[in-house]
């Protein structure tokens, strides 16, 4: 006979976390614990499933390299970090809202002057954007950083061409005394998130299209004020469909403290 039922099996896991001196981690674990198992539940999920489910992490965990996040992509995917990020980071005072790094940032781009093509021999529509990083008052940021990147005129990252180890159309710019920032780039297209891997079987099981607009990332950052990720989508999707994984179209600003 077991010790324990469907109903007593919940509390009995909980209870073993009396000893954790973690006051988060416990909070943490509780809920996920009460989650997990009140959805096996509801929707009564087999052996044949649970095995299923278990091989699929273990498959998006071995999809993972140093370039790419299979996690972050399946993250992305089902909503999770733009949860994550509203919660953590909302838009208040007019400040801008951020959004989702995505699976191809790339830490370390080069800081270039004001003016520059970051997309010296990259493939796409030649393209000049131009702007201005203010407060949430309204008032220029002088030196604030933009880290900026995004893919190709074909939809390719960098980190997704064979062969290719530097850094393309990426780099970071600083603002004048006005706030205004200028650079040159590429007009990035639409193009479909990895689907040679788990996440990919997981989005045409359950019936949807891989696609982003194309669209050029931004994080933005000043002394003072709170970063804020974001990205402009120039190029839209060639149909109605909703892209893959959200993206934001504002203006960049900065948080406020």
């Amino acid at each position: 006979m077991r010790e324990f039922d469907e109903a007593t099996i919940t509390q009995a896991v909980i209870g073993r976390l009396s000893e954790c001196d973690d006051p988060r981690f416990k909070r943490v674990m509780t809920s996920l614990i009460t989650h997990l198992h009140d959805f096996v539940r509801d929707v009564r999920l087999t052996e044949d499933e649970w095995l299923t489910a278990i091989q699929f992490l273990t498959d998006v965990g071995q999809t993972c390299t140093e370039k790419r996040q299979e996690y972050i992509l399946l993250s992305d995917t089902l909503g999770i970090s733009v949860l994550v990020i509203t919660i953590n980071h909302p838009a208040v005072q007019g400040s801008a809202e951020s959004t989702v790094l995505g699976p191809f940032y790339w830490e370390g781009a080069p800081e270039r002057p004001r003016g520059s093509n970051l997309a010296e021999g990259v493939k796409g529509e030649p393209a000049f954007y131009s702007g201005r990083v203010l407060s949430a008052d309204g008032r220029p940021l002088e030196n604030a950083l933009l880290d900026i990147w995004s893919g190709d005129g074909e939809g390719n990252y960098d980190m997704q061409i064979p062969g290719e180890t530097g850094m393309k159309a990426r780099g970071r710019i600083r603002t004048d005394a006005q706030g205004r920032y200028w650079f040159r780039s590429i007009k990035p297209t639409y193009y479909p998130v990895p689907t040679d891997g788990p996440v990919g079987r997981m989005l045409r099981k359950m019936g949807r299209h891989p696609y982003r607009p194309g669209h050029i990332h931004m994080i933005v950052s000043a002394p003072g004020h709170r970063p804020a990720s974001t990205c402009s989508c120039p190029t839209s999707l060639p149909t109605s469909q909703r892209s893959a994984r959200r993206c934001w179209s504002n203006t960049w600003a900065s948080n406020i403290p």
